[in-house]
């Protein structure tokens, strides 16, 4: 039996290793990251990587990633080369709604978790 993915549209940001602020500012900084002022926490992602929590768990982020937030307003990274073969922009509708982010249709990035499995801060 074959299946064609629902076409939906998502929000997604491409993690270049200087636009942290950017990032966060898409995700929210999750709870274990207050422990640390906003200098800290750059220093430990540069040092250890960017974590992104999603439903499954914590994944690490690497540059180039795009993060995206899913249908159920999850976050997680994909790889750019499957985001490319994925998704397509959707600028009709960041041009109606003003959206500063990257915005693509097509169902669910299928990232599979072997692709982003990582190591990191907490």
């Amino acid at each position: 039996m074959k299946f064609r993915k629902k076409p939906v549209v998502i929000e997604a940001v491409q993690w270049t290793g200087k636009n942290l602020r950017e990032v966060i500012d898409f995700t929210g900084l999750h709870p274990s990251a207050t422990k640390w002022t906003w200098d800290e926490y750059e220093a430990v992602v540069r040092k250890d990587g960017l974590k992104i929590f999603t439903m499954e768990g914590p994944l690490m982020a690497t540059i180039g990633d795009w993060i995206i937030r899913g249908v159920k307003g999850e976050f997680y990274p994909c790889k750019p080369d499957i985001f490319a073969a994925t998704y397509e922009p959707a600028e009709d509708i960041a041009n109606a709604e003003h959206e500063p982010r990257a915005v693509a249709s097509r169902a669910p990035c299928s990232c599979s978790q072997s692709e982003m499995k990582g190591e990191g801060h907490d």
